[in-house]
């Protein structure tokens, strides 16, 4: 019954969140839904593009989501499930939705604009600087972070005697390593995502050119999720994880130039199917498990053990679980795409408030189903490998969590479970990484602008810029394992996440309205951040990671800076243009 208790009791924090909480905001922000929004003002079909609720939706929870809320709990549980599920449901409500809907409605009052450019008005230019050189190392950690990981996890191999299966089992292919009949576990997902990639353009050329119904919309990227997963059970994909960096890289290099219907929104509408099922079946059998009173394997509280390997309890715990509290990516999603594609100014808060709730539903989904599903042991052995060569694989961990539990839950075939737990994060990781590159991209225009009076030409170009992001991202994934660069991801995110706040802080303040709704989020998220970073700075030093430990010093520089500007700014309380 325990499990039931912390699952109602965070459906019921969110539910009233958004029935109370978002409203209050909506009318300190002068939510307005007969004022026109820049998607239908400009409307240019490319990047402007009015949307439809429920396909927009998709498209910003799954570029949203990505693999964060999964692999973000899944890395703090080890200071206990408790505690993670605190930070997670507070830090949701409070902190993260409140960023996501503000990110959101403030890009869109701003005529599409990104966070650096409202950062830009409400800053000054040393405001618009700092929010570009924040926003271009935060992506090009979480790219090198997520391919990192995905190249791992799709290589993924697990005993086929602790999945219960028999080694003539046909569902997975196997191979034997140092004696032990391995199943491969990340063939399967290969696949799907190879499939959902190529037919993505015909469902977007459905959706938007022949403008089908919601009602056939969706039948039809159910059909293509499933197929991709039975096409991958009869012809997995196994390549080295090294050969998957470089494919991964070379794929985001072309498709970041796309049009956004092309294969962005409809690839995202298809993963987000998966996504959807894999809430829905994880609610499902936790409520199982609850009524039938499941064990719970994994401590409620385990402090000793996570300082042990990742640091002081605050604050790396709270930049460990990253997205499932409090993302600065969701702010460049929210600038990058969304703000330009909300067809009335109410969707801002329906989508950008909401689908953040929904990333904290998930990643509470995510610590129970690890606490129900996978001992101590196994999950410290996956994620945290004292085996030399062994490297971190969260991903692999929530798998065989979501395939133990939906066994002893729904009588789902282990090995299915598993597979589709790895399916729950591989789609959307690749989305993560199109998205990422493509708003990289961007940033670094902005960047030669400032730099140059007059930038040279080629670095105007798109291939430059598209190729600058890709090769920081593969390079930094090559030299670094993925439990090196995520912490710093996380302390770079939610750095971005304050700025983000700051600026929201700043806009509210130049029109004379209520802020400290944002300002004290603002305030906690920098100390927070800042103290991890002094953190990671003496491992890395201990370590001779000089790239990593020269990134947290620039990190560091950079936060010292915004809050000299932000104290400047607040002190003068300088007004800015409507």
């Amino acid at each position: 019954m325990l499990i039931l208790l912390f699952i109602g009791v965070a459906l019921a924090a969110f539910v009233l969140a958004n029935r109370f909480y978002s409203v209050y905001l909506a009318r300190q922000v002068e939510e307005d839904s007969c004022r026109q929004t820049p998607a239908s003002a400009i409307n240019d079909g490319r990047d402007y593009v009015p949307t439809k609720p429920y396909v927009l939706f998709a498209h910003h929870f799954s570029a949203i989501a990505g693999a964060g809320p999964i692999v973000g709990p899944t890395m703090a549980i080890l200071y206990g499930w408790g505690p993670a599920w605190l930070w997670v449901v507070l830090g949701g409500i409070f902190i993260g939705a409140v960023h996501d809907y503000l990110a959101l409605f403030i890009c869109m009052r701003e005529g599409g604009k990104s966070m650096a450019e409202v950062a830009r008005k409400t800053l000054g230019p040393t405001g618009f600087t700092l929010f570009i050189l924040f926003t271009i190392m935060m992506l090009v950690l979480v790219t090198s972070s997520f391919l990192s990981m995905v190249s791992v996890s799709l290589t993924s191999l697990w005993p086929l005697a602790k999945l219960g299966l028999a080694e003539d089992q046909t569902l997975l292919k196997a191979t034997v390593v140092d004696g032990v009949t391995m199943g491969r576990i990340g063939g399967i997902a290969s696949m799907s995502v190879v499939i959902i990639t190529l037919l993505s353009p015909a469902l977007g050329w459905l959706i938007y050119k022949k403008n089908i119904s919601s009602a056939l919309s969706y039948p039809l990227a159910a059909f293509v999720c499933i197929g991709s997963i039975v096409a991958g059970v009869y012809f997995p994909i196994t390549l080295s994880s090294n050969l998957w960096t470089i494919i991964i890289s070379i794929y985001v290099f072309f498709a970041a130039g796309i049009p956004v219907w092309l294969i962005l929104q409809p690839r995202d509408f298809i993963n987000v199917q998966i996504l959807y099922a894999g809430i829905g079946l994880m609610l499902v059998a936790l409520l199982v498990a609850g009524f039938t009173g499941a064990h719970i394997g994994m401590p409620i509280s385990n402090l000793n053990e996570g300082v042990k390997n990742l640091g002081m309890f605050w604050p790396m715990m709270f930049i460990m679980v990253a997205c499932g509290a409090i993302s600065g990516f969701h702010s460049l999603v929210a600038g990058g795409t969304s703000s330009k594609q909300l067809a009335n100014e109410c969707d801002a808060r329906r989508i950008g408030f909401n689908a953040m709730l929904l990333e904290s539903i998930l990643a509470v989904c995510v610590l129970m189903v690890l606490a129900i599903g996978l001992g101590f042991d196994d999950y410290k052995a996956i994620v945290f490998p004292v085996l030399k060569g062994v490297k971190s694989n969260p991903v692999l961990a929530f798998s065989l969590a979501t395939g133990r539990l939906m066994h002893s839950s729904l009588r789902i075939p282990i090995d299915l479970g598993t597979v589709f737990g790895v399916l729950l994060v591989e789609g959307f990781v690749i989305t993560t990484l199109d998205a990422a590159v493509r708003l990289n991209r961007y940033l670094f225009e902005e960047l030669w602008a400032i730099m140059f009076d007059h930038p040279p030409a080629f670095l105007k170009n798109y291939w430059v810029n598209s190729g600058i992001s890709v090769i920081l991202m593969w390079v930094l994934a090559y030299t670094n394992a993925f439990s090196s660069l995520w912490p710093i991801f996380g302390a770079a995110n939610q750095l971005l996440a304050a700025l983000a706040l700051i600026t929201i802080t700043a806009w509210l303040l130049a029109r004379g309205r209520k802020f400290i709704f944002a300002l004290a989020p603002a305030i906690f998220m920098m100390a927070t951040t800042i103290a991890s970073l002094f953190i990671l700075m003496k491992k890395y030093f201990l370590a001779h990671n000089y790239i990593l430990l020269f990134t947290d010093f620039i990190l560091l520089g950079l936060s010292v800076s915004v809050i000299i500007l932000t104290a400047t700014k607040v002190r003068r309380k300088a007004p800015v243009e409507s």
